[in-house]
C-alpha cells in the first residue's frame, strides 16, 4: 500500500543485529510479563503488557491505520485497507456477542455490560469525530498509529502525542458546557437492549457484508510486491495482508475484553494530562457527569504503573521491535513542518478523543464490536472529518 516504504535489502550482518535486538525486546516484554505476574494483584498488569505488546505486533505488522487505509481507498481507489477494518469489527462484533451472552443473558433490561464502551449519542459526539478526523490528517494518523509509529521513528509522532495531551486539557475545560448542552440529555443506544444479541449480530454484519460486497466489486490495484514464500519473512518482515491484520484485531479485542477490558489507548494519556492539569490549577472543580460514562476513562492515576499505561508501553516496544526486524526502523530528523503539523493536528486528536470519550480504537473499534450506536456515529463523523479536510487542505496547498 502507499504511505509505507518497501524495506531496503540490508546487510546479512546488519539484518543479525537488527534481528537479535528484536529478540532481545521480545524477551524483555515477556520477562516484565513474568515479573509482573509473580507480584500480588499483578496479574492484571501482566496481562495488559502482554495484549499491548500483541496489539502493537499486529499494528505495525499490518499498517492498521485508519488515515492511511481510507486515504489509499479515496486517493488510488485501493479497497483493501477498508477490508480490513470491516474485518476487524466483524471478528470483534462476533466474539463480543458470545462473551456478552455469558455475561449479560438478557439484554433487554437497564444494565449495561461491565466496562464497554457504550456512550451518549448526540451532535457533541459528532463533532468530537469531525474534530478527531480533522486531527488525523493534519497530524498524519490517529493515536494508535502515532504509537506504533513511534517504534518506526516518525518523526512527527512524538510532537502528535504531546499536542494531544494539550489536547485532552483543552477538552476538560470545554467539558462542562459541552455537557450540560448536549451530553447530559443525549440518549445511550446500545443496541443488543432493542434487537437482542442476535438481531443486534446480524444487522451490524449485514451492514459490514453489505459494504464488503461493495467494495469488492472495485477492481483491486496489483500488488507492489510479489507475495514472499518464506515463512519466517511473511510473518516478520512483509507486510501482512490488511484481511489477517483486521482478524487478528478483532480477536485481541475480544480476548482482552473478556480478561482486562475493552481495547483503548487514550485512558492513560488523558489520565496523566488530566492530573497535571488539575495540579496546575487549569480545571474547572467539577467535571460534570465525566466519570460516570462508559469509555476510555480519563480518572487521576495514583500508582506509576496502570494497566493502560502497560498496554501503551507494551504496543510501543512490540512495534519496535517489528520495525527492527522488518528493516522499517527509520528515524528521521523533525523539521518545523513535522513539529507544527503534530502538534496541531494532536490538540485535534486530543480534544476529539476526550469529547468523544475515546478514539478510533476506544469509541469506534470497541464500541461498533460492543453493539454501541454510538461507535457508528464517531466513526462516520470521522471519515467525514478526513475527507473534508483532506480535500479542503490539497485545494488550499496546506496538504500534498
Amino acid at each position: 500500500m502507499s504511505g509505507v516504504p518497501a524495506a531496503l535489502p540490508a546487510a546479512p550482518a546488519g539484518a543479525a543485529l537488527r534481528a537479535g535486538i528484536a529478540v532481545g525486546l521480545a524477551g524483555l516484554l515477556a520477562g516484565s510479563a513474568w515479573h509482573l505476574s509473580g507480584e500480588a494483584g499483578g496479574s492484571r498488569l501482566a496481562l495488559s503488557l502482554v495484549f499491548g505488546a500483541l496489539f502493537g505486533f499486529v499494528l505495525q505488522r499490518s499498517r492498521f491505520c485508519f488515515l492511511c487505509v481510507w486515504r489509499d481507498f479515496l486517493d488510488h481507489g485501493d479497497p483493501r485497507g477498508v477490508l480490513g477494518l470491516l474485518a476487524a469489527l466483524a471478528a470483534g462484533m462476533a466474539g463480543y456477542t458470545v462473551v456478552f451472552g455469558a455475561w449479560l443473558p438478557d439484554p433487554s433490561g437497564t444494565r449495561l455490560p461491565p466496562g464497554a464502551h457504550i456512550g451518549p449519542v448526540g451532535p457533541v459526539l459528532a463533532l468530537a469525530g469531525l474534530a478527531f478526523g480533522a486531527g488525523m490528517v493534519v497530524s498524519g494518523s490517529c493515536l494508535s498509529a502515532h504509537l506504533y509509529r513511534l517504534g518506526e521513528g516518525a518523526p512527527a509522532a512524538p510532537f502528535a502525542l504531546l499536542g494531544a495531551a494539550l489536547g485532552f486539557v483543552l477538552g476538560f475545560a470545554t467539558w462542562n458546557p459541552l455537557y450540560l448542552a448536549g451530553i447530559a440529555e443525549a440518549p445511550v443506544t446500545w443496541l443488543p437492549r432493542h434487537l437482542g444479541y442476535a438481531g443486534s449480530l446480524v444487522a451490524g454484519l449485514a451492514v459490514v457484508g453489505g459494504l464488503t460486497l461493495w467494495l469488492l466489486r472495485r477492481p483491486l490495484p496489483p500488488r507492489s510486491a510479489p507475495a514472499d514464500t518464506d515463512p519466517l519473512r511473511a510473518v516478520f518482515v512483509a507486510r501482512w495482508p490488511t484481511w489477517l491484520g483486521g482478524l487478528a484485531v478483532g480477536a485481541i479485542g475480544t480476548l482482552a475484553y473478556l480478561r482486562l477490558g475493552p481495547l483503548g489507548v487514550t485512558a492513560e494519556l488523558g489520565g496523566r494530562s488530566r492530573q497535571a492539569a488539575s495540579a496546575l490549577g487549569l480545571l474547572p472543580d467539577r467535571l460534570e457527569g465525566l466519570d460516570g460514562f462508559r469509555g476510555c476513562a480519563t480518572a487521576l492515576r495514583d500508582g506509576l504503573l496502570t494497566p493502560n499505561g502497560l498496554f501503551v508501553g507494551g504496543l510501543v516496544v512490540a512495534s519496535f521491535a517489528a520495525a527492527l526486524a522488518a528493516g522499517q526502523f527509520r528515524p528521521v530528523r523533525p523539521g518545523r513542518g513535522h513539529v507544527l503539523r503534530g502538534l496541531a493536528g494532536g490538540v485535534l486528536l486530543g480534544w476529539g478523543a476526550m469529547t468523544g470519550l475515546g478514539c478510533s480504537i476506544g469509541t469506534l473499534l470497541s464500541g461498533i464490536m460492543a453493539g454501541a450506536l454510538s461507535g457508528w456515529v464517531f466513526g462516520i463523523a470521522m471519515l467525514v472529518g478526513i475527507t473534508v479536510t483532506l480535500r479542503l487542505g490539497r485545494r488550499v496547498g496546506w496538504l500534498a
